[in-house]
């Protein structure tokens, strides 16, 4: 269940992000392609944090705790920002990189990962589409909510998670 939510998590983030992008011509395209980012980046974070979990099995439960308190951090931070003038796909896999710092930490906690990649990919397109349709149609959503849920809820796995080693 961890993993399921977690992939609504993230894609909260998403939906923050892409409500300032009003000019985007394929938001269908879009939205897609940032749901294949946020199913390919979990998979390399995966095996990357069950090859950590081998090496430090004494460790993985504070790092990984300690990477999803930072996400979350940073999320929280990047409240601030509200511009972004970057082109639309270096915007999809930057929006998609936390996936890919979450699964290591997943990967090192042996979690499902099928359950949060499908998950993280479901939620991503839903959210990221909807975003997108209520960026261009101009309905006042503001961001910031959004990645606040999104941040305290990483911080609160994060802390979860030191809580249960």
């Amino acid at each position: 269940m961890q993993e399921i939510v977690s992939g609504l998590i993230v894609s909260l983030d998403v939906a923050a992000l892409y409500l300032l992008v009003t000019e985007v011509k394929s938001r269908f395209l879009l939205s897609m392609w940032t749901a294949i980012l946020h199913m390919v980046f979990p998979v390399i974070g995966f095996s990357l944090g069950n090859w950590m979990l081998h090496i430090l099995l004494q460790w993985s439960g504070i790092v990984s705790s300690g990477l999803l308190f930072f996400i979350g951090l940073q999320i929280l931070l990047s409240s601030k920002n509200p511009k972004y003038s970057v082109p639309i796909g270096l915007l999809a896999v930057t929006a998609s990189l936390d996936t890919f710092s979450v699964s290591i930490s997943f990967g090192m906690l042996n979690l499902q990962k099928y359950y949060f990649i499908l998950s993280s990919g479901i939620w991503t397109f839903i959210m990221s589409y909807l975003a997108l349709h209520a960026a261009k149609t101009g309905i006042p959503i503001k961001n910031a909510p959004f990645k606040w849920i999104a941040g305290l809820s990483l911080i609160t796995i994060s802390i979860y998670t030191l809580w249960e080693q």
